[in-house]
């Protein structure tokens, strides 16, 4: 296996990496994160970093490899420091708030919506207009904020609805008489 494209990945102090055959495990002080690897695939610790080898220059196994590069890299940013989406609420009477770990939205529906945390997400509404999904997954995260958002995403006449903090929505203008 030859050392093509190698990108280091700093390990940092309190991470502990165990890697199998075709997996990777990174246990750190937020908690623990598997990953499986394709096999043609190499990842190896040498010392304090993580390094992912690829055997050729093909097309194929230069994807695998920036995936797993990221995914490892994902991994340990996740166990150490985390991840988190921020979402707004904007609308007359739209509002967040919590019941127990599960999130509940009030977005011009005749019911509130529930949103039950998943394993590993917490929430947190600083403000009734504003959401913190975080966890150590960033795929989780990401996926949690996307199904928050897709219970109102925002419409472009009024602006109203749920979308990530700093998005920008286009807006439309309406009827003329």
């Amino acid at each position: 296996m030859s050392r093509i494209g190698r990108q280091p990945i700093p390990v940092p102090a309190g991470v502990t990496v165990s890697i199998d055959p075709e997996a990777v495990r990174v246990n750190g002080p937020k908690g623990e994160l598997a990953e499986r690897v394709h096999r043609d695939i190499a990842v190896t610790q040498d010392g304090d970093r993580l390094v992912v080898t690829r055997p050729t220059d093909r097309g194929e196994h230069r994807a695998l490899h920036g995936l797993t590069r990221s995914l490892v890299a994902n991994m340990v940013q996740g166990v150490t420091a985390g991840f988190e989406k921020r979402l707004e609420i904007q609308g007359v009477g739209y509002r967040a708030q919590l019941k127990g770990k599960n999130l509940e939205l009030a977005v011009g529906y005749s019911h509130p919506v529930a949103i039950p945390a998943p394993d590993g997400i917490e929430f947190e509404v600083p403000q009734p207009t504003r959401v913190v999904v975080r966890g150590i997954s960033k795929q989780l995260v990401g996926e949690t904020a996307a199904i928050i958002r897709k219970q109102r995403p925002p419409e472009p006449y009024k602006g109203k609805g749920i979308r990530y903090e700093g998005e920008y929505v286009q807006r439309k203008v309406g009827k003329r008489a």
